[in-house]
């Protein structure tokens, strides 16, 4: 089960079941994987995780509270929306966008991503 943390805040995040979500796990299977978040656009948070996963890019229009994997080598969370093709990775369930736009919209984060 992969933990994520924004900050020092643990978010519940509902992770799809896919080959990026896996290859994921695999990265955080002996240490902890921190990424270095930057805003962008004032709708998300980007940063790069060091390495590629795969991906299966499809056109998506975003929401608060997505996670998504862009161009093979970025997570994107989003705390407003977008249009893109991404790899969608999951959805944070227990913030709503008033709690996205909380933790992400006042300047750069980070986050942890492990095993828990």
């Amino acid at each position: 089960m992969l933990q994520m943390r924004i900050g020092d805040t643990l978010v519940a995040v509902d992770w799809e079941d896919n080959d990026s979500v896996q290859a994921l796990r695999d990265l955080c299977m002996d240490a902890p994987l921190t990424i270095q978040m930057s805003m962008y656009g004032g709708f998300e948070q980007v940063g790069s995780i060091g390495t590629s996963l795969p991906r299966n890019d499809v056109q998506t229009t975003t929401g608060a509270g997505d996670i998504v994997l862009y161009s093979g080598k970025q997570i994107v969370v989003f705390y407003g929306s977008n249009s893109w093709a991404y790899t969608r990775l999951g959805h944070i369930t227990d913030q709503d966008a008033a709690g996205m736009a909380e933790l992400l919209g006042n300047g750069d984060v980070t986050i942890t991503i492990r095993m828990g």
